[in-house]
């Protein structure tokens, strides 16, 4: 059970995590910087192969962040909340 509820809270801390990070990237991040990856550092792909376990892309998306202009970056980043069942920081603006 204790092993069950470990996960558990690793899961949830990871959520936190990418939500932070997602503000930081969407929200609080300079016009003339790129849009910031969302790795924490966490990777590890699901049992399915569909998507990374820390960030919620799926492996196409990894490759093609490093060559992704803004837009991109930011559809990707749209994608992988849903994903990850976060909602977009920037929908809290409106």
């Amino acid at each position: 059970m204790s092993e069950t509820m470990n996960l558990q809270e690793q899961q949830a801390q990871q959520l936190v995590q990418l939500e932070s990070r997602a503000e930081a990237a969407l929200i609080w991040a300079k016009a003339d910087q790129p849009v910031a990856s969302p790795c924490i550092n966490v990777c590890r792909m699901t049992e399915d192969r569909s998507h990374c376990k820390g960030c919620f892309r799926t492996i196409d998306e990894i490759r093609a962040w490093s060559k992704a202009d803004d837009e991109q970056r930011l559809q990707i980043w749209a994608q992988l909340l849903k994903r990850a069942g976060l909602q977009d920081p920037r929908a809290a603006d409106l």
